[in-house]
């Protein structure tokens, strides 16, 4: 439970860092904050999750780079559910996928140890 409580938070930063960065993500509140990455993790881990197999062939294809779009989509999908968590456009919400992704990581990266 500590784990997923720590895995939470790192990548509420991480949503928070790429709010800061782009300019087309807006967060209102830490709550909004709090709230858009517990949806964008059960989002992901479900549809995401089924996205992500039926488009396996596609991925192989693209070297991955298929999983930053879909990505993007459920991360547009999360602001569309979420009052308070704002992507202005699906470009956006690409590059905030990709960029939610490096952040994660070198979060992760930088706190291992959690």
């Amino acid at each position: 439970m500590r784990r997923l409580l720590a895995k939470w938070i790192l990548n509420s930063l991480a949503l928070w860092i790429v709010s800061e960065i782009l300019k087309g993500v807006e967060i209102s509140n830490l709550t909004t904050l709090l709230i858009a990455t517990a949806f964008f993790g059960l989002i992901n881990a479900t549809i995401g999750l089924f996205i992500k197999i039926i488009t396996l062939p596609m991925q192989i294809l693209t070297l991955g780079l298929l999983t930053f779009v879909i990505n993007g989509f459920l991360l547009y999908i999360v602001s569309a559910l979420v009052s308070g968590f704002v992507i202005s456009g699906f470009g956006t919400a690409i590059l905030a996928a990709f960029l939610l992704s490096i952040v994660s990581s070198l979060l992760t990266f930088i706190f291992k140890g959690i």
